[in-house]
């Protein structure tokens, strides 16, 4: 008899009843749901002139001034060196900086730490999360991540998926954006968290929560930042309160390999940590946090900075980066020590 492979129980009936598509709600039926809660939009930008001037201005036009669903837009600037800051301003969103938002607490580096960072500043009962660098990007992406939340009082936490092309020299893939995703997260959360499977896009860098879910929560200061709090939520809330949204098509800026290998460590120590955590390690050798890659001669600027040597006999530079695990506490931890 063939070993076929079955879904998980819990997925099969989670799938039908937490998955939405974004057209199910407009901005103006989800405005009669708010009863009086505070919605902020969170949009963590690093160097992202070109396409945050639209975004923010969209949410502004569309979900500010036509409809009054979104009651406060916040940029959270992680150390840009272009003006990022100022055209996100300029469009009409509160920009702060990373390192001015409870700096009492040390600076760490990181789009997880611009997110807690962006929490921490903001006053939403439900708080949505957005990239800064989407393309053709739309109101539906927000209002579709808002939607089960100011309609479906079991969801805490909502998850956006997409179709991501990517395009190459031969052509456009039509769902290859996600490399990370399919080759790093998934398999990993397949086989040590079977309830996420359900999961179309675990990485996705769209989704939104209630505020008394989102503090309770760690945020990995790096990439590891949406899996872990997958992981986290699914065993402090359940699978239950989490849910998926999708939301069209996702166009943006693609990164280099030797970026995406940073990344892919990142997510892996994140993993690692929640499977010490749960005892599933007892034993093991702590894993290295040095990532040596080796990168072309044409690197950008940006990379060359790191600590590494050239090896001109091969054509490559190699470099060493440090793959911190840090993590953010819950933010309920330092606004109850403050006080």
């Amino acid at each position: 008899m063939t070993d076929r492979p079955v879904l998980h129980r819990a997925v099969a009936d989670w799938l039908p009843r937490r998955s939405w598509h974004r057209d199910r709600w407009s901005a103006d039926a989800l405005l009669s749901h708010k009863d009086g809660q505070r919605v902020s939009v969170v949009i963590p930008a690093q160097n992202e002139e070109r396409t945050i001037g639209h975004i923010v201005a969209t949410v502004c036009r569309c979900l500010m001034s036509a409809v009054p669903l979104v009651d406060e837009l916040i940029v959270v600037d992680s150390r840009s060196t272009d003006t990022t800051a100022a055209t996100a301003a300029a469009a009409g969103a509160t920009v702060v900086a990373q390192d001015d938002v409870l700096p009492e607490l040390g600076p760490m580096s990181g789009k997880g730490d611009a997110l807690w960072k962006g929490l921490a500043a903001s006053t939403g009962d439900i708080v949505a999360f957005v990239d800064g660098d989407l393309r053709d990007f739309s109101a539906q992406f927000v209002t579709g991540l808002l939607g089960p939340l100011l309609t479906e009082p079991g969801v805490g936490y909502v998850k956006g998926f997409y179709q991501r092309p990517l395009a190459d020299g031969g052509g456009v893939d039509r769902d290859g954006g996600g490399r990370v995703t399919e080759l790093v997260a998934r398999p990993l959360l397949d086989l040590y968290w079977p309830e996420l499977s359900g999961f179309v896009q675990p990485l996705a860098g769209e989704y939104a929560g209630r505020r008394d879910v989102l503090t309770r929560v760690p945020f990995v200061a790096d990439y590891g930042v949406e899996v872990g709090h997958l992981i986290d939520l699914l065993h402090g809330r359940g699978l239950d309160a989490l849910g998926q949204v999708d939301l069209g098509v996702r166009l943006h800026r693609h990164q280099p390999n030797h970026r995406l290998g940073r990344m892919s460590a990142q997510i892996l120590l994140t993993v690692l940590s929640r499977l010490e955590t749960a005892g599933r390690l007892t034993g093991a050798t702590p894993p290295s946090t040095t990532l040596a890659q080796f990168l072309g001669t044409d690197t950008d600027e940006d990379d060359r900075r790191d600590d590494g040597l050239d090896l001109p006999e091969l054509g490559r530079r190699l470099v060493l980066t440090r793959v911190r695990p840090e993590e953010r506490p819950p933010l309920t931890t330092v606004t109850e020590a403050r006080r």
